[in-house]
């Protein structure tokens, strides 16, 4: 098991999840009862979830179902005081290192028409180039990874991304609000590693790195096999006239010839992937254009544009598992000169960034977090933080429950097992945590619409994806 980040505040593991609890209850301001039971019912219910009602029906949740759908639709959560207090738990820490990792998850509403802010979300097929869009809310989340091979991550944030929102700007923003918490919550101080941020290839590393500057943090991040680096600008030459030069020469990941002697080379042996070679190349960076993200960069048109230099790191495996013949893989960290330690930390820690996709399947197919029709997005929000609440408390839990296991699987260490089988034995260690909630009042359902009348609210449509903006000719045409 990873050793935990030590804090000031850090206490046994039953008082922290006491203590959680109890802080969960307070950022409920409206329909706390409800929420924190509902929570409770997907905590401590048996299998996977299926349907949002059918938590109704558990034990833990002493409420009708109206009310259950009262608190998701009209509940209100403090999430700046909730994204404090997880950020204030201890963290899984990697070779004495907070790595974090950032991905998108989408909920997918293809048929929601009368859902708001929809936007078109990237789903992997299951051969190559076979990605469709697909309407729905993507979810970017933020997570801390443990060392070797585990499906525990401690999820820290969760933000839905608007139609209208610049991927890169909403990360980076996301990603320095994050970190800021830690050093408030005393789990980054200085002096310590800096915190690691690893990230797939649908990400602009470069600019984010740009962006996080001013952080104590490194970015690492994949990047295509067909990208083009370039080296520095070699020393200007004695009594040359002109611009002095920007740029080195090009190295193109895909041509070898173009490739300079890297400046690390090592072998590891592993017993999936064969022979891992791993090679380096120091100070590379790419070249930017007054495009896109940078089209209003300061400086007016003609401005120079900023060098962001990082370390390139090429990672070549034998053999893949399903896969004879694996294309090499490349990351950009933002170290412009790693040493061979942070070079082995970089790509070794990418690796674990997997682990967040085995958190992705959790929510999913176990804790049901895609499975409820719900209309509003801010009601998808709230259930969202409903699950990230629950996953939290069974990483908590993780060391004091007792292992139910079924006959056919093999027995397991506290340490070693995973979120679904803390989840099992979840329900018979809730009666010795705090149970804030209050006694359930009787009440009746209300009349509701009586029947044979017709609902004269229709609910509006809105349209997937982001609206076009009239062009200033077209408009003035107009």
């Amino acid at each position: 098991m990873d050793s935990l980040h030590p804090g000031a505040g850090d206490v046994e593991p039953l008082a922290a999840l006491r203590r959680f609890r109890r802080e969960v209850y307070s950022c409920m301001t409206r329909r706390p009862d409800a929420l924190f039971e509902l929570g409770e019912a997907l905590a401590c219910s048996e299998g996977p979830v299926r349907s949002l009602v059918g938590l109704s029906l558990a034990v833990e949740h002493r409420r009708g179902h109206g009310g259950m759908y009262d608190a998701i639709n009209q509940g209100r959560i403090e999430f700046a005081r909730l994204r404090r207090c997880v950020a204030g738990l201890p963290l899984p820490l990697m070779d004495g290192q907070i790595v974090l990792a950032v991905d998108v998850s989408p909920w997918l509403r293809p048929e929601a028409h009368t859902s708001a802010q929809r936007a078109f979300c990237h789903v992997h097929g299951r051969s190559r180039n076979a990605a469709q869009m697909i309407p729905g809310w993507p979810y970017s989340m933020v997570a801390a990874l443990e060392s070797g091979p585990t499906s525990w991550t401690a999820v820290l944030d969760a933000v839905r991304l608007e139609p209208h929102d610049d991927p890169t700007t909403v990360t980076a923003a996301q990603l320095r609000d994050v970190v800021i918490r830690l050093i408030e919550a005393g789990r980054w101080r200085p002096g310590d590693e800096p915190i690691m941020m690893v990230m797939d290839a649908g990400y602009d590393v470069t600019r984010l790195s740009w962006l996080l500057a001013d952080l104590p943090v490194i970015l690492t991040g994949r990047v295509r096999c067909d990208r083009v680096m370039l080296h520095p600008a070699p020393p200007r030459r004695r009594g040359k006239w002109g611009r002095p030069a920007q740029h080195g020469p090009e190295m193109a990941f895909a041509r070898c010839d173009t490739h300079s002697p890297p400046v690390h080379r090592t072998s590891h042996d592993s017993p999936r992937c064969g022979t891992i070679t791993v090679t380096a190349w120091h100070r590379l960076h790419p070249r930017l254009t007054r495009r896109g993200p940078w089209a209003d960069h300061p400086g007016g048109p003609f401005g120079e544009l900023p060098i962001i230099e990082g370390t390139v790191i090429r990672v070549q495996a034998t053999r893949l598992p399903g896969d004879r013949t694996p294309r090499p893989m490349w990351l950009w960290t933002s170290t412009p000169d790693a040493s061979d330690d942070q070079i082995t930390r970089a790509w070794t820690a990418y690796l674990r960034r997997f682990d967040l996709e085995h958190t992705f399947r959790l929510f999913k197919q176990t804790l049901g977090w895609t499975k409820p029709k719900l209309r509003d997005p801010a009601s998808a929000d709230r259930w969202t933080w409903l699950i990230i609440i629950v996953h939290t408390q069974l990483r908590l839990a993780r060391t004091l429950t007792t292992d139910l296991r079924h006959p056919w699987e093999r027995p397991c260490p506290p340490e070693r097992l995973t979120p679904a089988r803390v989840r099992r034995g979840f329900r018979h260690l809730r009666p010795k945590a705090d149970l804030p909630t209050n006694a359930p009042k009787p009440t009746r359902p209300g009349p509701g619409r009586p029947p044979g009348t017709p609902n004269r609210h229709r609910a509006p449509r809105h349209d997937v994806g982001k609206t076009p903006k009239p062009a200033p000719q077209a408009a003035a045409r107009g």
